[in-house]
């Protein structure tokens, strides 16, 4: 099999299927997970500044250097297995590490990602999620007395998950340390695969979060944006119908309201995108983790319909409200080209019937001017054969009067006649002759 035959792309694609796989642990055990974002433009970030973040990581807990030509990264740093992953517009660190702190949720078992490392990021710290795996209660009904010292209680979620193999219980706020946390409680017997992937798919569930709400924000300065250039617009389309105002002045006003409009959709589009991207990719995360209801508790499906899909319909909103008046915009730009180019016509007819009279006006004029010009030339040729005439009719003793008033009407016959074979001659020749 020559190399010719495989497809230059299809190991490099074959791998990067396996190239992120969910981490393996055994409870009990502790996973820390960050994310940091660029606050702007973070799709087109500089990717070895978050390179060169991992590596200061990597040498400073002498772990193996990761590749420079890669956009994931696992190895063992001490205790911790650690895993990263770069991301289109984030990067994530997750450290897991056996065993629970000696108290839940304890700061220091973040230890790994110290506090002048995590200020020292690229980037923003938009997720940082502390889960505890322990195993499950031989009586589950134990768990909620531990859960409810750990979780606030209004925003509490528990719900079982992959028909019952594992408990989650967490509250979506975040500590006074700057952690989200959640406690997964495993039944014996559930396997460290299984495991890797509930705590995976929980780290991706704050991080899509996170990042899907980052959405709203903008959202809020489009809609008052949005609220200053609807009512210009309405009034623009209001006043189409004035008369009295010139469509091109109502055109200009229009022009610079759909700038703006344009301006505000190039500025949000690849927001837009992004929050249903990561709004999806949450949905998949919950769906993935085949929740049921854990005795009278809150399940995550509902407290994201509750707290998460509100935030996720403004964005989709403002989105729809940002198209309506771009649409809106285009028709009156429309209907007012559409009235600027009748008044032009009206114009142009106007000035064509001016034209018209002027070209009348002209050949009038033109014909004023030959009859002049007739008499004129006539008047120059009668002199000249008079003078040429005189000695014969001395000899002939022709009175000089008769012999002009003979030639005149010769004169003026000759001349019209000649005038009118030029001014045939140039019709014939000119434009129109032409073609």
């Amino acid at each position: 099999m020559g190399p010719e035959l495989e497809h230059p792309l299809r190991y490099d694609l074959v791998n990067e299927l396996h190239a992120r796989p969910s981490p393996r642990l055994s409870a009990p055990a502790t996973c820390v997970f960050v994310a940091f974002k660029e606050p702007l433009d973070a799709a087109n970030r500089d990717r070895t500044r978050d390179l060169a973040h991992l590596t200061q990581l990597t040498s400073r807990h002498g772990g193996p250097r990761p590749d420079p030509h890669e956009s994931h990264y696992q190895g063992r740093l001490g205790r911790h297995d650690l895993k990263w992953e770069s991301h289109t517009e984030f990067v994530t660190y997750m450290a897991l590490t056996p065993g629970l702190p000696i108290r839940p949720f304890d700061p220091s078992a973040a230890a790994i990602f110290s506090q002048d490392w995590q200020q020292a990021a690229p980037g923003k710290r938009v997720a940082a999620v502390m889960v505890q795996i322990d195993l499950l209660p031989d009586n589950p009904d134990e768990a909620p007395d531990r859960i409810e010292t750990w979780f606030a209680r209004d925003s509490l979620t528990a719900v079982w998950v992959l028909e019952e193999a594992a408990l989650i219980a967490g509250d979506f706020r975040i500590d006074a340390d700057g952690w989200m946390r959640f406690a997964l409680f495993v039944k014996p017997g559930v396997g460290e695969g299984r495991i890797g992937r509930i705590v995976h798919r929980l780290a991706e569930l704050e991080t899509y979060r996170a990042m899907s709400m980052l959405g709203l924000g903008r959202v809020r300065g489009l809609t008052n944006r949005l609220n200053e250039l609807e009512p210009r617009l309405s009034a623009i389309v209001d006043g189409m119908t004035d008369e009295a105002r010139p469509a091109e002045a109502v055109l200009h006003e229009l022009l610079a309201v759909s700038a703006e409009l344009e301006a505000q959709a190039v500025q949000h589009s690849f927001r837009f995108g992004a929050t249903k991207a990561y709004e999806a990719i949450v949905t998949d995360r919950i769906t993935a983790l085949r929740e049921s209801r854990f005795k009278d508790r809150q399940m995550l499906t509902e407290f994201m319909r509750r707290r998460y899909q509100p935030a996720m319909r403004t964005a989709a909103s403002a989105e729809t409200r940002l198209t309506t008046m771009l649409e809106r915009a285009a028709r009156a730009g429309e209907l007012l080209r559409t009235r600027v180019d009748v008044e032009r016509s009206a114009q142009n007819q106007l000035l064509l019937e001016r034209m018209d009279r002027r070209a009348d006006l002209q050949l009038r004029l033109q014909h004023t001017v030959e009859g002049l010009s007739v008499v004129a030339i006539s008047y120059y040729v009668v002199g000249l054969l008079s003078y040429a005439l005189y000695p014969v009719a001395t000899k002939l003793q022709v009175d000089k009067a008769y012999l002009i008033a003979g030639l005149t009407p010769v004169a003026v016959l000759i001349v019209w006649w000649a005038m009118r074979q030029v001014r045939r001659s140039l019709h014939k020749h000119g434009p129109a002759g032409d073609l």
